[in-house]
């Protein structure tokens, strides 16, 4: 509640202090004249220099400026080389001070009854003069110092242009008109006020009359007939009463009122704003009186001394929530701020705070007092006060989560007046509002966006009234005001007595009250929880210089009564009540049996968050401010039972502890972990959505179908929020944010829905069955069709705007004018006409209506100091602030309109609405409308891009929308429609493509390679919804770029391959390996050949791509006639890239090395010594193999009958295996030579399946036909046949030379090898010799192996070697074939 905010030391005591309203800065002089401008929230010094001298740096940058403009003869000494003296006033001066002082005096005059005007919202801005700049504006007694701290450059003006009289003081006087330049006002030393023109620098106009001795203060305010008047003190303890409407006046004017305001002369004037009446003066003097006057009759009202035996130096207006019952500071010469409770009736001063308790100990010496000199507070944010010490600068911060004591009330959906309740000194009153403007801006109009933005860009003007109610409050302390769910009850919680009351809003009888200071509704129902504790006894005063005895007493009772409340506190546990119909409270729980530590929050809603305290260290800086706030009186700022432990868990820089859970109130049992305790929650109406608050960020979850974590939004400090559908509306101490909140689509979400759904049905059949009985169970037999629609997942979205902040326009540099420009008519229209034309934001479409040209409004002005958030009704967002004063909001700008209606729920107002927002931001509307889930709404907006446009489309499913647009983004509407006769290769080669055909084409082309990733989404998207029409105009433009080299890359290509031959695109798949294989994409081209199925083309884009490998590979697994030549050919490249190239050695010692090593050639004969290199299939003899030749067989011997004779041999001379069974898939030999003296058996088969090769010699009466019985041969017929060689077509595999013979088992004849030809082998080459068991006689069919038809090679034929002599027919009838017979 009470912490140190920031703390700068310094060497000197600190004399004179302000702050600046809306940027963290801070000006402070000391006492050697030194002046510092100060970042306080980033801890840096922005400015320095010393302003009672001569600062050099500044008479250095003066000298350098004039010679860089060419003045080198300076005229005379210059103004800076003035020595400025004792400074007597430092200030701020900008386009924010200059609106938010007027702001101030116009709230501060609509306070009273008789007010001209009673709304103090609605207010014209008085136009920005300073165009951006920021000055630091210093009073010395020899001149005055403006410096510029945007172009760090400054101004001077001497005494001598102001009547060579001393300034003591300073205030700025300015009017609401846009042709007012800035003028100051300046009290000199002999009584007379002098204005300064800050546009030509001169002396405009001089108030006389007043004083007879010095000024020592000025200030303006506003009086309830809207005057403005300027108010002097002087060292003659005169207040003297000016006006300051004709400010432009050159004559000069008498006094209107002068008084005596106190003996010694008047130190500070200070105006307040007082609740429901006049504003008033403050006064402080040297006699050590304050005094408050009037300013309607100016009677003095009261006079006190806040301070006995010390004036007062400082006094400021204060309005703090946490503080109802203080309006006024003041600081005298010790180490407090005090503070007047009542002070027009009681007038008590009270210690706010002890500020060495505040100093970090380092920084206060032992021998040294802290003494406060000068003390200033906030003007916009009062929970700042900062005060000028003799050790430093020191900025205290007072509970900035306080909140004004107002509890908005529901209202009825018909009625247009807003009410809600508030309590000040005792009494319950209920405040009404309603806007009062003609037109309702919900429904909106030409006008209100038409407007620039010196109009105020949308003045709402509000109508209000307070309502006694006849129920008084029993208490005057700090309270906090909480309605419940339906608006019938009304909650008022007292923490500082503690002390809680519930009132029925329909008479405000009270209905529950007792002893507690924690509370929280339900958001759901007319329940709350509440921790009753019993009142805390009073700790006894323990009396210094008494005797030991009574001491040991007082220490006893004080020891008991400290055991006793912790034994209450810790006792006191969570209850549950509910209120009844006829408005009776009953309790429904006793207790929440949570956990053993004691509860020191609660936080309502639709879960019941409750907060323990944790046994964590508490820093020392904490405890003294622990001890200094419980210390305080009860009606001051705080009491001896203190919230400081629930209010402020966060004063240590540890973060917040995990001593948070969530109860149910129906079970009243845990429904989370522990968690990081937010300091406040807020929960949707519809419990959708929760916002959870801590120091820095915001935490956001979805409550349905359960609770899960969406995001956190950067916004700290945040004081209260309110929600709105899927709108939050946060409210921190300086901004008022808007939060548009979605959760997207998660996977739980579809499967809650698909569980709804089958609960759905099963209810429907269960109340059939019910209605019809059995007959509700039959179901007739049909083709059902399952229409499953993909419901895409969407993440969750935030987007967080800023609505309404204290600042006026952003810093930007001063436009470039002369040094002295005159000021005639023309060069005022001149600036006038170029402020408007910066700051209009509007601009006028077709049809007259008026369009708001930026994303966002302009940032709304934010009403001072904390603000109770009431929601948004009518159209606009209502808040209440700590004057109990009623502000709205305007919601009616099109970017945030439209954001609106959509998170409501409304998407085609939202569209209607963005006919008034600039086509430019639609695209920024239409991503938002998309992560709100209303993508097909968002496909009405006008001005969206195509590539959005293509999104939202494929997001809607209307895919021939999308078509149309990626066919216009990508310029390829007439790609695929009509076959080219231009070879497609060419397109992309822009030297080439000089027809403008040609260049439109490659310009398709180079749009489809762009967006070719929203081209396959449509295809896929196409297919799942079976539009297979759109996915083929898809697929035209993608196979037309397919075809250009290098536009499309593997990946790519292949998916199109698949997409083509999906939807039996034939046609354009084949011309799509044509040229992929023209263009040079083998890999590509293959892959599609292959989906395309055929082998030959796939062998062709191997070959033709230079892929040799690939193409030995797939002719050998596929059987291609051409594996030879292709071995041969990749060889031949192998060799190429393998040849030696010998190296030149220059030196002898790498000679000498040399003819160590192994001979190398010298010369290209030797070259075909070397044995080529060779790599190969598997299975495939070497290329270099001598030819085989398979001489004439012997007459075999009767002995031997299984002598082998005719075998062929392999390379090394080693006769081949028999019996070796023939791979798998190889072709059997016609006229295979039989075993000598084996007989072969009538009627074997041929080898089924097993073709004969064209153009081979049959021996003369051999049958060329499978199904014909092979003719019985005599052994001394028997001829060995010559080995021919096969054509280049015959395709075999070799089986291994050194294989083990295999006999055949129950077989009389080994059957001999057939020489079976190589098809790889060239006519110089011998045939490698595959064996190939041929049926013997008397075999059995089991015995015998042989290819089925289905393993040969489909256009893989055999060779049938010739025989000597004719065979002659046989005419016996062959037996059966045997059983197929795979070999290994």
């Amino acid at each position: 509640m009470l912490r140190l905010r920031a703390f700068r030391p310094t060497s000197d005591k600190v004399v004179k202090i302000q702050l600046h309203p809306t940027h963290p800065w801070l000006v402070t002089a000391d006492a050697n004249d030194r002046v510092a401008v100060w970042n306080w929230e980033h801890r840096q010094v922005i400015y320095e220099l010393k302003a009672g001298g001569v600062d050099e740096r500044r008479l250095v940058g003066v000298k350098l400026d004039k010679l860089a403009e060419g003045e080198t003869d300076s005229k005379g000494k210059p103004t800076e080389a003035i020595r400025g003296g004792s400074v007597k006033q430092v200030s701020f001066y900008d386009d924010d001070i200059r609106f938010w002082q007027h702001w101030r005096n116009c709230s501060a005059a609509a306070e009273a009854p008789t007010a001209v005007n009673q709304q103090s919202s609605a207010f014209s801005a008085p136009a920005p003069s300073t165009k951006g700049r920021h000055f630091v504006v210093i009073c010395c007694e020899n001149k005055a110092i403006f410096l510029d701290l945007v172009t760090m450059r400054g101004r001077d003006v001497p005494k001598q242009e102001l009547d060579n009289k001393s300034l003591l003081c300073m205030e700025f006087l300015s009017r609401s008109s846009s042709s007012d330049a800035p003028l100051v006002a300046f009290g000199a030393s002999d009584g007379v006020i002098r204005v300064l023109s800050m546009i030509t620098w001169k002396l405009v106009r001089r108030y006389t009359g007043g004083h007879k001795g010095a000024i020592s203060c000025l200030m303006t305010f506003m009086s309830a007939a809207g005057e403005v008047h300027l108010v002097s003190g002087g060292s003659d303890g005169l207040l003297v009463l000016w006006s300051a409407d004709h400010i432009h006046d050159s004559r000069e004017l008498v006094p209107k009122i002068s008084l005596k305001a106190h003996d010694g002369g008047v130190v500070a004037v200070e105006l307040s704003r007082v609740m429901g009446s006049a504003p008033q003066l403050i006064t402080i003097g040297a006699d050590k009186t304050l005094a408050i006057w009037d300013t309607v009759t100016f009677k003095e009202i009261r006079r006190i001394k806040p301070v006995p035996k010390l004036a007062c130096h400082s006094v400021a207006s204060w309005c703090h929530p946490r503080a109802p019952n203080l309006d006024i500071l003041t600081c005298v010469k010790d180490s407090h701020i005090w503070a007047i409770e009542h002070p027009t009736y009681s007038a008590l001063t009270r210690p706010l705070c002890e500020l060495s308790s505040l100093v970090p100990p380092q920084a206060l010496a032992q021998h040294k007092k802290l003494r406060v000199y000068c003390m200033v507070a906030h003007p916009l944010r009062p929970h700042l006060v900062a005060t000028g010490t003799n050790i430093g600068i020191i900025l205290s911060e007072f509970d900035p989560r306080a909140l004004p004591a107002v509890a908005p009330l529901p209202a009825p959906a018909e009625s247009k007046e807003h009410s809600a309740v508030y309590i000040v000194e005792r009494e319950l009153k209920l405040l009404n509002f309603q806007l009062s403007n003609t037109a309702n801006p919900s429904l909106g109009s030409a006008s209100e966006t038409g407007r620039s933005r010196n109009e105020s860009m949308d003045q709402l003007i509000v109508k209000q009234s307070k309502k006694h109610i006849s129920t008084p409050a029993p208490h005057d302390s700090y309270s906090i005001l909480s309605a419940s769910s339906s608006g019938k009850y009304v909650a008022v919680v007292w923490p500082d007595i503690p002390s809680f009351a519930v009132y029925k809003a329909s008479d405000w009888s009270v209905v529950d009250s007792g002893t507690g200071k924690l509370f929280a509704w339900d958001s759901c129902r007319d329940r709350y929880a509440l921790v009753e504790s019993a009142l805390a006894p009073r700790m006894p005063l323990i009396v210094k210089g008494g005797s030991s005895k009574k001491a040991k007493e007082a220490a006893a009772a004080a020891a008991q009564a400290a055991a006793a409340a912790a034994s209450a506190a810790s006792a006191a546990t969570v209850q549950v009540r509910i209120l009844l119909d006829d408005g009776t409270a009953h309790v429904l729980q006793r207790s929440i049996d949570g956990r053993s530590e004691p509860v020191v929050g609660l936080h309502g809603g639709a879960l019941l968050g409750v907060t323990y305290r944790t046994s964590r260290r508490i820093s020392p800086l904490t405890a003294t401010a622990i001890s200094t706030v419980q210390s305080m009186p009860l009606s001051g700022f705080g009491g001896s039972a203190s919230s400081f432990a629930s209010d402020d868990p966060f004063s240590t820089r540890e973060g917040p502890p995990q001593n948070f859970q969530l109860y149910s109130w129906e079970t009243y049992q845990p429904v989370s972990g522990l968690l990081a305790q937010p300091e406040w929650t807020v929960w949707d109406q519809t419990v959708e959505y929760c916002a959870f608050a801590y120091q820095q960020y915001i935490v956001i979850s979805s409550l349905r179908p359960q609770f899960r974590y969406l995001g956190d939004v950067s916004i700290p400090f945040a004081t209260g929020a309110v929600w709105h559908r899927r709108q939050l509306f946060v409210a921190t101490p300086t901004t008022i944010e808007c939060v548009f909140v979605d959760a997207g689509v998660a996977p739980i979400d579809i499967e809650t829905k698909k569980r709804k759904e089958e609960m759905k049905a099963r209810e429907a059949q269960g109340r059939a069955v019910a209605e019809h009985g059995d007959l509700a169970l039959i179901t007739v037999e049909a083709p059902q069709v399952t229409a499953s629609e993909k419901i895409s997942l969407r993440p969750p979205m935030l987007q967080v705007v800023r609505l309404a902040s204290f600042q006026h326009t952003p810093s930007i540099p001063p436009f470039v004018v002369p040094k002295q420009p005159k000021l005639n008519g023309d060069d005022s229209v001149f600036l006038k006409e170029l402020d408007d034309r910066r700051y209009a934001e509007v601009a006028v479409a077709g049809g007259g209506v008026s369009v708001a040209v930026t994303r966002f409004p302009a940032e709304q002005k934010r009403p001072i100091g904390p603000l109770v958030l009431v929601g948004v009704r009518d159209g606009v967002l209502w808040f209440v602030d700590r004057y109990m004063c009623a502000h709205a909001l305007s919601l009616s700008h099109p970017g945030i309109r439209c954001r609106c209606l959509a998170a409501y729920g409304d998407p085609v107002s939202a569209v209607k609405w963005a006919t008034r927002l600039g086509r430019e931001h639609h695209d920024d509307l239409a991503q938002f409308m998309l992560g709100m889930g209303y993508a097909t709404e968002a496909l009405h907006l006008p001005g969206i891009s195509k590539r959005l446009e293509f999104d939202l489309a494929m997001q809607s499913k209307d895919l021939k929308r999308a078509l149309a647009c990626l066919l216009t983004m990508s310029n390829s509407r007439d790609v695929g429609q009509e076959t080219t006769a231009t070879d497609v290769t060419q397109i992309l080669n822009l030297a080439v493509a000089k027809q403008a055909k040609q260049e439109s084409l490659a310009d398709a082309v180079q749009g489809i390679v762009k967006f070719v990733k929203e081209f396959f989404d449509l295809i896929d998207a196409a297919d799942a919804t079976g539009q297979a029409e759109i996915a083929r105009e898809v697929l035209k433009r993608l196979a037309a770029a397919a075809s250009v080299k290098g536009a499309l890359h593997g990946q790519t290509l292949r998916g199109l391959a698949l997409r083509l031959a999906n939807h039996g695109e034939l046609t354009r798949l084949s011309g799509l390996v044509t040229n992929l294989i023209t263009a040079g994409h083998g890999r590509e081209a293959a892959f599609a050949a292959a989906v395309l199925g055929d082998n030959a083309l796939m062998e062709k884009a191997w070959q033709d791509t230079g892929m040799l490998a690939e193409a030995v590979l797939h002719a050998q697994a596929h059987g291609r006639p051409s594996l030879r030549s292709s071995v041969i050919t990749w060889n031949k490249v192998l060799q190429k890239e393998l040849d030696h190239t010998p190296t030149v050695k220059t030196d002898a010692a790498a000679a000498f090395l040399a003819s160590l090593e192994d001979p190398k050639l010298t010369s290209l004969g030797e070259t075909e010594k070397k044995p080529p290199i060779e790599i190969l299939p598997p299975g495939m003899p070497p290329l270099s193999a001598a030819p085989i030749v398979i001489k004439k067989a012997a007459a075999a011997k009767p002995g031997l009958p299984n002598a082998a004779i005719g075998a062929p041999m392999n390379q090394g001379g080693t006769p081949m295996n028999q019996g070796t069974p023939m791979a798998q898939g190889t072709p059997m030999n016609q006229g295979t030579p039989m075993v000598q003296g084996a007989p072969m058996s009538q009627g074997a088969p041929m080898v089924q399946g097993a073709p004969i090769v064209q153009g081979a010699p049959v021996a003369q009466g051999a049958p060329t036909d499978n199904g014909t019985p092979a003719p019985a041969q005599s052994t001394d017929e028997v001829k060995p046949l010559e080995a021919t060689t096969a054509p280049d077509n015959v395709e075999a595999t070799a089986a291994t030379s050194n294989a083990e013979a295999t006999a055949t088992p129950g077989s009389t004849a080994e059957a001999t090898e057939a020489p079976v030809t190589d098809p790889t082998s060239s006519p110089d080459a011998a045939a490698a010799p595959a064996p190939a068991p041929a049926p013997a006689a008397g075999s059995s069919g089991t015995d015998a192996p042989a290819v089925t038809p289905g393993e040969a090679t489909k256009d893989a034929p055999s060779t049938e070697a010739p025989s000597t002599e004719d065979k002659p027919p046989s005419t016996e009838a062959s037996p059966s074939p045997p059983p197929p017979y795979s070999a290994v």
